[in-house]
């Protein structure tokens, strides 16, 4: 028996009462359950509404604001540093981007350096924001409070997994790049542990800086072992140095990381967006990179029934189907959201 689907209209819906019910304020409720919706269509389904359970959680013990403004630290038009306050975090970096698309068109970027805020979710989602207007926009994300990944060649987990995203204007939809320094995310490894699972190839350390495929290392492990760098065991230095780069984004110019030992689950951001307008211009840039997408969709493949994509691509089919077919949810997702639902009095949406 398939699992039913939900449409997108109603799931959003759903999410926003729940995050109201807790109460969050209505714009940030809004913002945070468009974009969690709009992650589980692009098929990113460890960062969508599976999400929404823990940050629920983060507001029951007071660790996710639910109310208030980023306090700016120092804004001199073009670049800013904000305090989120442990503010959601997709509705930080959101209002930044919005407010980025507004500066980048005047004066042909703007950046930010936000410190404090709370989880960002999926980084594609959010870079899709300004991408869709035709700016292109960069995202780098750190916790300075989490300890995942281990520098290369050690065994002591000290970095998160850093992810990094870039998106543009393109075609008939955005190219999407979101990457992190680690092989695989925190949210997969508890995703496997939780099913019991283990993962297909070694992308975990064990304790002993040995390569494995169980997530029971990092969350069921004394001591606890850690996610690989990109690259493994032979070039872990590549993952080693966009760790540190993320780092020197998000937690160097925001003035506060791990040097300040913070204990609450929470996200420094680099946020940076670009009008093609004020370089070559809009029409050259996707003249460009169009035929740089297009050359590597007709590279001949490795397999005949796997021709090569984009990033992006199936991020836009996937959202297509879901709009036609609505989005499906694993058992324990949507038992994770319905206790939720149960326990703030907020219908379940009809399938």
């Amino acid at each position: 028996m398939s699992a039913p689907h939900f449409s997108i209209e109603s799931l959003t819906t759903f999410a926003t009462a729940l995050f109201s019910a807790a109460g969050m304020d209505a714009e940030k409720s809004a913002a945070v359950a468009r974009l969690l919706v709009l992650t589980d269509a692009m098929g990113r389904r460890t960062h969508g509404l599976a999400m929404a359970p823990l940050y629920l959680a983060e507001m029951d013990k007071g660790s996710m604001g639910k109310s208030g403004e980023p306090v700016v630290v120092k804004d001199n038009g073009i670049a800013a540093v904000w305090d989120g306050d442990y503010l959601p975090g997709l509705w930080l970096v959101e209002k930044s981007i919005h407010q980025g698309m507004e500066r980048a068109a005047k004066s042909g970027m703007a950046a930010y350096a936000i410190r404090k805020s709370h989880h960002i979710g999926c980084l594609a989602a959010l870079v899709k924001q300004a991408a869709d207007k035709g700016f292109v926009a960069q995202i780098a994300n750190s916790d300075p409070a989490g300890q995942r990944v281990a520098p290369y060649g050690g065994t002591e987990a000290l970095f998160t997994p850093n992810p990094y995203a870039i998106g543009y204007p393109g075609g008939d939809h955005p190219v999407l790049v979101d990457i992190c320094a680690s092989i695989t995310t925190t949210s997969m490894t508890r995703q496997k542990y939780a099913e019991g699972k283990q993962f297909d190839h070694p992308w975990l350390l064990d304790a002993q800086g040995q390569p494995t495929c169980d997530p029971a290392v990092l969350e069921h492990s004394t001591p606890r072992g850690s996610l690989q760098l990109v690259g493994g065991q032979e070039y872990g230095h590549k993952g080693f140095g966009l760790a540190l780069m993320i780092e020197a984004l998000s937690q160097g110019l925001a003035g506060h990381g791990r040097k300040d030992a913070p204990t609450r689950w929470g996200g420094n951001v680099f946020v940076q967006v670009f009008d093609p307008d004020f370089f070559a211009g809009r029409e050259a840039f996707t003249e460009q990179m169009d035929y740089v997408s297009e050359r590597c969709r007709s590279n001949r493949p490795i397999r005949a029934d796997q021709p090569v994509r984009v990033p992006g691509d199936q991020a836009a089919r996937s959202t297509q189907a879901a709009e036609a077919q609505g989005i499906p949810y694993d058992a324990l997702t949507w038992q994770a959201l319905s206790q939720s639902a149960q326990r703030l009095g907020v219908p379940l949406p009809i399938a």
